[in-house]
């Protein structure tokens, strides 16, 4: 089995990812590879974030690693949080706050469509290559739901009459921004190459 460093803290950002790769991909996590300080994200772009992250890694490893940076990009607020959604109201990932200061920024406005975009970036081999996911959705006037984490409660994907938090995990997984960027990841992976 193919063993990979996922260069992520993020414990939820764990689980959804081992859920979509299932048994094809062995993940070995940052503090497994020895890394236990933050990983800077200094980067405009969610694609600069990604690829600054697992290039921290490689330098740091030789090991093949793989790390993602996701933006929620609100048409109403001009594509913010984008690149800042993780530090929106704070510098840590207080995702209750984040919420609270996204509803507020939304108040009174009816346009609400959004998307979620995902960007994982793998290095294999020396070799740097990217996938992008994407979904489209609207941002909710109240917090819905109990699953998923970050602004899950907020976003209703198009086409459902749920929130990403009102989901089950594995029907998540099956259309989320995360999900789509790791499903491209995954058969890059496991093509013949």
């Amino acid at each position: 089995m193919k063993r990979i460093i996922f260069a992520t803290n993020n414990a939820h950002k764990l689980d959804e990812v081992r859920a979509i790769l299932g048994n094809t991909i062995e993940l070995t996590t940052l503090k497994e590879a020895g890394i236990t300080e933050d990983i800077p994200e200094n980067e405009p772009t969610i694609e600069g974030n990604a690829l600054a992250k697992a290039r921290y890694v490689w330098e740091r490893t030789g090991c093949d690693c793989f790390a993602d940076d996701t933006g929620l990009e609100v048409d109403a607020l001009g594509g913010a949080p984008g690149v800042h959604s993780a530090r929106y109201a704070t510098d840590g990932h207080d995702f209750a706050a984040n919420r609270t200061k996204l509803l507020r920024e939304m108040e009174g406005k009816e346009h609400r469509t959004a998307r979620f975009r995902t960007v994982v970036a793998l290095i294999e081999g020396g070799k740097e290559s990217c996938f992008e996911g994407v979904v489209e959705g609207e941002i909710t006037t109240s917090e819905m739901g109990e699953g998923g984490f970050g602004y899950d409660p907020l976003f209703r994907p198009e086409g459902y009459e749920q929130t990403f938090a009102e989901l089950a995990p594995e029907e998540k997984n099956a259309i989320s921004h995360r999900g789509r960027a790791v499903a491209k990841l995954a058969a890059y992976l496991l093509a013949d190459k």
